[in-house]
């Protein structure tokens, strides 16, 4: 059986419903229950429904075949996992935000104290731009942080912007985008090649139809290129 280790939270239903689209009985799953793992012997699978940040951990050192998980997760993380799927669900970006009228003001003479769950991310980002930064580690409510004057910014993950503009706070830069992610374990990509690859192959399936659906609201470039051609 091929076990997979699902995100809870805002990614699981999604999770699960790619499932089901690509022909996958799932109907006992549940990211509601306390239950943290869900034997589907008809379809040879076993769920673990554990802590996003965890995902990577269970997929890299084989305590799961394979995963869901935000890019966001893998960005910080630096796990050893193959990626073989962009899932495209759960769409957010990694963003520096300020309180509003702050802008890229930068204090070259110190570092600049940020706020995030993201360390390496931040760390990374603000060393290859030469600027020196101080960072706190905070594992939630990250937009209070320069409301209360314990850092000049936060890093964090931005969906709509919503949560910001009620603390005040702007967007000043986005670091980089974020989607679920399919990703395998390289060692089980080996001894269970015949049914991860039939898996990634009905998972990859089940998304064409949406991504399909996404191109038919314009036409390509070359298409209308094309078109302008023939009108001239």
């Amino acid at each position: 059986m091929l076990t997979i280790a699902l995100s809870k939270g805002k990614l699981i239903e999604s999770a699960l419903e790619l499932f089901r689209r690509a022909g996958y009985d799932v109907a006992g799953l549940s990211g509601e229950s306390r239950r943290l793992v869900f034997a589907c012997p008809d379809i040879g699978m076993t769920f673990l429904i554990v802590r996003p940040s965890d995902v990577p951990t269970y997929v890299e050192y084989g305590g799961a075949d394979a995963g869901i998980v935000g890019k966001d997760v893998l960005m910080e993380q630096d796990s050893d996992v193959y990626e073989p799927l962009d899932l495209g669900f759960g769409a957010c970006r990694i963003s520096v935000a300020a309180l509003m009228g702050e802008g890229l003001r930068d204090r070259l003479s110190s570092k600049i104290r940020i706020a995030t769950k993201y360390p390496k991310i931040t760390e990374r980002f603000f060393n290859e731009r030469g600027i020196p930064v101080e960072i706190i580690k905070l594992y939630g409510s990250i937009e209070l942080a320069p409301v209360v004057g314990l850092a000049d910014r936060i890093v964090d993950l931005v969906e709509t912007g919503s949560t910001l503009k009620a603390h005040d706070l702007a967007e000043v830069e986005v670091i980089a985008h974020s989607t679920a992610r399919f990703i395998v374990n390289r060692a089980s990509l080996r001894l269970k090649h015949e049914p991860l690859v039939e898996l990634i192959r009905r998972l990859r399936a089940a998304l064409e139809p949406r991504a399909s659906m996404l191109g038919k609201g314009r036409p390509s470039t070359a298409r209308r290129g094309k078109k302008k051609a023939a009108r001239a």
